[in-house]
């Protein structure tokens, strides 16, 4: 069931124009995602666009919600400068970037995960 199920999605994207990883590929997405947190509200269209964009992409990553979590909440905005959202944290070996604006978070996302065409 799992299997038929993973293989009609798989077509999906395929017709969507997604080209579907190899469980090596996925597995090195999901290696790379872990350094990646969304900070968001439930209720933010902006916020949805970016969830639409990582479910297209089939990323999986960390998500605070900051309505609901304080320290969440705190976090953004001691390390961001604001609590403005969608933010995606970027943990890398220079340092945390905060970056903000869904369409830059989107941007960043294909940038990273897309496949090249």
């Amino acid at each position: 069931m799992l299997k038929q199920l993973k293989e009609r999605v798989d077509g999906l994207r395929e017709r969507a124009g997604v080209p579907v990883r190899t469980p090596e590929q996925q597995a090195e997405v999901e290696r790379r995602a872990q350094h990646l947190t969304l900070y968001h509200r439930p209720t933010c269209p902006f916020c949805m666009r970016v969830f639409i964009a990582l479910a297209r992409l089939d990323i999986p990553i960390q998500r605070r919600n900051i309505t609901t979590d304080a320290e969440a909440r705190t976090e953004l905005g001691a390390g961001g400068g604001r609590q403005q959202v969608p933010c995606l944290r970027i943990d890398e070996s220079a340092g945390t970037r905060w970056l903000y604006e869904s369409a830059d978070i989107i941007a960043y996302l294909e940038a990273q995960f897309g496949v090249p065409d």
